[in-house]
């Protein structure tokens, strides 16, 4: 074998490659664009006035804070105001360092509460219960810091309701997003969790906890992942979903059923990819249990969130999720290929492994190969050029095909300028931003082979997206429940 011949194996291998992963995702995409208008016209009788059911299950909103001082009390406005007969919203602060606690007692008139609190998942030390005097149903557990899986598991413990809510304190849920992610629970029993749509809220005006202004950030890091998030939920979750493969349940905005949660135990916090290895986990229970079930997402339920602006925040993030990738599958391997998993475990977790996880991988040293190759002279500038424009030209397809989607459903960017950038950014992440993540992804995979674990880091609050509220529109809204 020559080497000219060598070389051009190794290209066809990672073209080979690409078409396989891009035509998973070109087959999701479609799903999508077949499932959604149907699901649309489903949602427009929902959109005229109604009153409440009366079959609506009770939800306790569970809320990890670690030194969420600068944006908490708005989230937690939007929450105490969402349209919904009867939720409880159960804060666990974990051991902050900040002004976290101080701000949440200010705010809602917050005294220790002598609660009965039942511990069925082991936590870190809870100091005390708090319960607000303006709120009936707003707590805060206060305990030592564990991370925010431990978090996680404290708020469930004082979880008063058969459905809880999990969701970011640096986030805000659109006032109609718990009885829309509720529905499935009401129309199929066999329902144990589903998850909603996070959107990008920098560039955002929220007021008082509600979103007033939909807009677009200014700093490229941020505008790059709002199409990032619409290409991973528009069609990515949807997709999935629609074969019963959902693998991960955002931890900024999913809801479940408590017992099955409490009976494995609850969040891993051994790992750093809790969201995931939660639904993973959920998901070889029950199959293993033999008992039938259902895990969806729901794409117009939606949470508002802040996404990192910053490089070094970015990159730590993207380093982590990387990591809890490979933790979660390693922790449920006997997932993969298991007998009665259908397409779970046959389609969805080979693909979220096989190519989605040692992507970075093929991608970074396809690459450099075929530039390298190039440069020595091995291989020609139409090679060269067919590489790029497979590799490279797919992605933008993917990712305009997103914003399309996006908006034939939802419309959420009312403004032609809007689309402009958002078309932009979304060729102009294929030329530098996806390489660098998958730099970071490569990052990540190697951290977990090695054993070294990424901490979580501190997260920059910008909250500039989050509008001053005037003591006569606190009060106005104080009085709404």
């Amino acid at each position: 074998m020559t080497v000219v011949n060598f070389i051009l194996g190794v290209e066809c291998l990672f073209l080979l490659y690409f078409l396989v992963l891009y035509g998973g995702y070109i087959g999701l995409n479609i799903i999508s664009l077949l499932t959604l208008p149907r699901y649309m016209q489903s949602r427009v009788m929902t959109e005229l006035p109604q009153s409440f059911s009366g079959f609506d299950l009770p939800i306790s909103i569970v809320v990890p804070a670690y030194n969420e001082a600068a944006v908490i009390v708005g989230s937690i406005r939007s929450l105490l105001q969402l349209s919904y007969p009867e939720y409880e919203v159960v804060i666990a602060n974990d051991g902050s360092k900040d002004e976290t606690v101080e701000v949440l007692r200010r705010e809602f008139g917050l005294v220790l509460f002598p609660e009965a609190y039942r511990i069925r998942i082991q936590t870190a030390r809870v100091r005390g219960v708090y319960l607000s005097t303006v709120y009936p149903n707003l707590r805060v557990v206060d305990k030592e810091n564990g991370g925010r899986a431990d978090a996680l598991n404290a708020a469930i413990n004082a979880a008063r309701y058969p459905l809880i809510c999990v969701i970011d304190a640096d986030s805000i849920l659109q006032r109609d997003s718990l009885q829309r992610v509720v529905q499935p629970f009401i129309e199929d029993p066999l329902t144990v969790a589903c998850g909603g749509t996070i959107r990008i809220a920098n560039g955002c005006q929220v007021r008082g906890g509600f979103l007033e202004r939909a807009g677009l950030p200014t700093n490229l890091w941020a505008l790059f992942q709002v199409i990032e998030y619409l290409r991973s939920f528009l069609f990515g979750r949807v997709g999935w979903s629609r074969v019963n493969g959902l693998l991960i349940i955002s931890g900024a905005f999913g809801v479940f059923k408590k017992e099955i949660v409490v009976s494995i135990g609850g969040y891993n916090h051994a790992t750093i990819g809790e969201d995931m290895e939660l639904v993973m986990r959920m998901h070889l229970a029950l199959i293993e249990r033999k008992v039938p079930y259902r895990v969806c997402y729901v794409p117009d339920p939606v949470c508002w969130t802040e996404a990192p602006e910053d490089y070094k925040t970015l990159r730590s993030q993207r380093i982590r999720w990387a990591h809890g990738l490979g933790d979660c599958i390693a922790l449920n391997r006997r997932l993969l290929f298991k007998r009665g998993s259908g397409a779970l475990g046959w389609v969805a977790l080979p693909f979220n492994s096989i190519l989605e996880w040692i992507n970075p991988v093929v991608e970074i040293t396809g690459f450099v190969f075929v530039v390298v190759t190039y440069f020595l002279g091995l291989i020609s500038v139409s090679s060269l050029m067919i590489f790029f424009l497979f590799t490279v030209g797919l992605g933008v397809l993917l990712s305009v095909s997103a914003l399309l989607l996006e908006e034939l459903s939802f419309h959420t960017y009312p403004k032609m300028r809007h689309l402009i950038v958002l078309f932009v950014a979304a060729i102009a992440e294929n030329f530098g931003y996806r390489q660098i993540t998958s730099f970071w992804g490569l990052q990540g995979l190697v951290r977990w082979i090695v054993g070294s674990k990424p901490g979580w880091g501190d997260m920059k609050r910008n909250a500039d997206w989050q509008a001053e509220t005037t003591g006569d529109e606190v009060e106005t809204q104080g009085s709404v429940k």
